[in-house]
């Protein structure tokens, strides 16, 4: 498996504050697109996030191997919308546990399919497996940079998407990470948000 080259630990996100838009960005995209009000929503600091949802987002590594290795079973993809515009791959997906089709995030990426060659291209369009399962496969070398942090409130959308029965948490939590090359190119930019845990 693929690792960023910072060391785990206390992760500090630097750079200017980010706007309320950007927080959800890609998926304020989607949102816009299809005529849905933003999710009430801001951005919070790592060590705010309740557990498991910190150890499941505060690291610079892929979601795929750290969700696999926390449930201890394999993950595969269900695709919500996906759009092809040239090089750039918009889509929308939920992560579910294999045989139980459990969802453990719900993603919205905008993939830079000129990054990768082929076979890599083809199955990241085919959308059988998540992202981060593929760069490991190939075996491509990438370097994970969370930019925010955020809570976000469920609205019918996600609830739906995460299959969140009512009563519905006061909070979501996520991040926004950006994928790129070691040179510094972009490969994707996601925003990640996992369903609440037993307890919430």
């Amino acid at each position: 498996i693929l690792r960023s080259e910072i060391p785990e630990g206390t992760l500090r996100v630097t750079g200017p504050a980010p706007t309320s838009v950007s927080l959800l960005h890609p998926l304020a995209d989607f949102y816009q697109s299809a005529g849905r009000v933003l999710p009430i929503h801001h951005a919070v600091a790592p060590d705010l996030i309740p557990e498991p949802q910190r150890t499941l987002l505060v690291h610079h590594r892929d979601m795929t191997s750290t969700l696999e290795q926390f449930h201890g079973r394999r993950i595969h993809l269900e695709v919500l919308s996906q759009e092809l515009h040239g090089n750039l791959l918009h889509r929308q997906v939920v992560l579910l546990l294999d045989d139980t089709d459990e969802p453990v995030e719900f993603g919205a990426t905008r993939v830079h399919l000129d990054r990768f060659p082929e076979p890599w291209r083809s199955e990241i369009v085919a959308a059988r497996r998540p992202l981060g399962g593929i760069l490991n496969a190939a075996r491509q070398p990438y370097l994970s940079r969370p930019s925010a942090f955020i809570a976000v409130e469920p609205d019918p959308f996600l609830s739906a998407a995460l299959r969140i029965a009512a009563p519905s948490p006061k909070a979501l939590y996520g991040r926004q990470n950006t994928l790129r090359t070691p040179e510094g190119l972009e490969i994707a930019e996601i925003l990640e948000i996992l369903p609440p845990h037993a307890g919430q």
